[in-house]
């Protein structure tokens, strides 16, 4: 048997299964159904990495190692000012009489326990409520 031969029928099966396929979804639903399915799809897909899910397994598994109010701690590889939990706030909250910034700014730091880089962003606390 020649390996052309079997080439041949193995893209007419494809081809053919492919027709088949298309025609029978063709009779069963209309081309706006078909494409108000598939924006759903296409807009439900692009939400998948919004979700939560691989963040909150990362924070689990990090472990930690100095103190947060110390300043020559790991995730303040990049900051210049005075530390929040100095002035009685925490690594989340802002000191009493202030707010946190809208504006984030994001570094990379290095983790001493399993040596990797890890992006951290931070806001800032400034200002006095009003």
């Amino acid at each position: 048997m020649n390996n052309n031969s079997i080439v041949d029928r193995t893209y007419y099966w494809i081809d053919r299964t492919a027709k088949e396929q298309t025609l029978r979804l063709a009779r069963k639903i209309s081309r706006r159904n078909f494409l108000s399915r598939l924006g759903m799809m296409l807009a439900g897909a692009a939400t998948l990495p919004l979700l939560p899910v691989s963040r909150s397994f990362a924070q689990e598994s990090l472990q930690e190692i100095g103190d947060p109010k110390s300043c020559d701690y790991w995730r303040y590889c990049a900051l210049s000012g005075t530390l929040c939990t100095c002035c009685g706030g925490t690594i989340t909250s802002c000191p009493p009489g202030a707010e946190p910034s809208p504006i984030t700014w994001v570094g990379t730091c290095r983790n001493p326990v399993d040596n990797r880089d890890y992006l951290i962003s931070n806001n800032d606390c400034c200002g006095k409520k009003m």
